[in-house]
């Protein structure tokens, strides 16, 4: 009897089964690659700590600093503008855990340092077909590779570092199939919101989502990573793109890429579903159907094209969403004057994100009286975008430029949005609070944002990408 055909879900899964799953115990899973920032690793350290632990495997361990890290420079005397005590503490604590147990760590005088999913892959640290966890919910970013990657708690942090492996319930397969070509001016966020408001906030629950079709084939190493990261939004455990040529070329010569390339690289090729694998669940959409997209709730699924209607509501949440956010049922979102646009975050924080950013404000000016603050994703990131100047065309438009983190997208370094303001942001989440008390935030790709700082309300960018700035 032939091998049954499997998904590229299973393959990986298999793959790393240690001990196989009953109905008593999970599975435990070997994981390839663990990666850690500041802020869910401190109980995870004194936990090994308290029993007398090391870190088991420390050359499988990544750490960098991200989250609480500000993004202003350090003053004259050095002090880096820490917002409170306990940011300065968490990146202290992991310093010394990194040290301690021989960790690698992208800190400060790192060229590596950014978001962990921005510089995880920019250092070829990522691999089709691995095991990858971060204490992170958008640890689903790396499946855009091909690994089946996960966001994992404090205290399994923890169970990690002591073990290299993790204990997991086998979680359902679905397949999310786009078919056809985005049109111009239609980015890879529009195309992950048109999939969250497609399966609703809780659609994807319980299930890996392979991404696949044309549209999905057609989207560059980042774009993909946009995609991927976005999948936790919809519910779903992870999301994972079958590896191809493209994933091979953005990982050839990257430095912790593996030695025998030629080899792996033929492995990570036959990492695909089989012809006849069955998934769970199967969705399909039309990419030419997409335009671009923005929330006009307090969820990613609440989203809409820019200017359409904004529905009436459903429920009792989707009212009070629609309270939160100041908006009536039956107006366009862009009814409503834009206070703050936030363009970064590890979902649209590459450098990609900003050329496109960049491309709308070229040119052009930030609205007298609007905030524009652009965070790049990495010191990579960095470099690249001021080495062709496109820090130049968000400072002459009025944008602020800043050093590399998580920023506004989480709010927990001292970049936030006022209480009652309203934010366009290329980040994740629009829950209420993320970006700062009482603040409103509407999610959109670096086009749409761009195209709302300049004109002052949620704007489609196709009418400015059409139109000849003026110099």
């Amino acid at each position: 009897m032939p091998p049954p055909e499997r998904t590229l879900f299973d393959k990986v899964w298999d793959a790393h089964v240690v001990t196989p799953e009953t109905a008593e115990t999970p599975a435990v899973l070997y994981v390839d690659l663990h990666l850690v920032h500041e802020v869910t690793s401190p109980q995870a350290f004194s936990e090994l700590d308290a029993r007398g632990l090391k870190v088991r495997r420390p050359g499988r361990t990544y750490a960098t600093l991200d989250h609480s890290t500000p993004t202003l420079p350090p003053d004259a005397n050095g002090k880096r503008p820490y917002v409170t005590t306990q940011a300065e503490a968490q990146v202290t604590m992991l310093e010394r855990n990194c040290a301690k147990h021989g960790i690698a760590l992208a800190g400060w005088d790192s060229a590596d340092r950014g978001i962990v999913h921005v510089m995880a892959p920019e250092l070829g640290l990522t691999h089709p077909g691995a095991v990858v966890v971060c204490g992170d919910s958008h640890t689903a970013t790396h499946g855009a590779f091909g690994a089946l990657a996960f966001g994992i708690g404090t205290s399994e942090v923890a169970h990690v570092l002591a073990s290299q492996c993790l204990l997991q319930r086998k979680p359902k397969a679905m397949r999310v199939t786009i078919e056809g070509r985005l049109r111009e001016g239609v980015a890879a966020k529009d195309m992950a919101l048109a999939v969250i408001a497609t399966l609703g906030f809780g659609g994807g629950t319980g299930c890996v989502i392979e991404y696949a079709g044309e549209a999905v084939r057609a989207l560059s190493m980042e774009e993909r990573m946009t995609l991927c990261n976005m999948t936790i939004e919809a519910g779903a455990r992870a999301g994972m793109v079958a590896p191809d040529a493209t994933t091979i070329e953005y990982l050839r010569g990257r430095r912790h890429a593996p030695k025998h390339f030629a080899a792996a690289a033929e492995h990570w090729l036959a990492l695909a579903s089989d012809k006849g694998a069955r998934f769970d669940k199967e969705i399909s959409l039309d990419a030419t159907a997409i335009a671009p997209m923005a929330t006009w709730g307090t969820t990613p699924d609440a989203s809409a094209p820019v200017g359409a209607p904004i529905p009436a509501p459903r429920n009792e949440s989707e009212a009070r969403a629609l309270a939160y956010m100041g908006f009536k049922a039956g107006e366009p979102a862009n009814a409503q004057p834009v206070d703050v646009v936030f363009i970064g975050s590890c979902t649209n924080g590459r450098i990609s994100d900003l050329r496109a950013a960049a491309n709308v404000l070229r040119g052009r000016r930030v609205k007298a009286g609007l905030r524009m603050l652009v965070a790049p994703g990495s010191e990579a990131v960095r470099r690249e975008a001021e080495a062709e100047g496109l820090h130049r065309v968000f400072l002459d438009a009025g944008a602020e430029w800043r050093l590399p983190g998580c920023s506004m997208c989480i709010a927990m370094n001292g970049d936030t949005v006022a209480p009652g303001a309203l934010a366009i942001s290329t980040s994740n989440r629009n829950f209420e609070g993320r970006q700062g008390k009482g603040a409103r935030t509407i999610l959109a790709s670096p086009a749409t944002a761009a195209a709302s700082a300049i004109t002052g309300v949620l704007t489609d960018p196709r009418a400015l990408l059409a139109e000849t700035p003026h110099a």
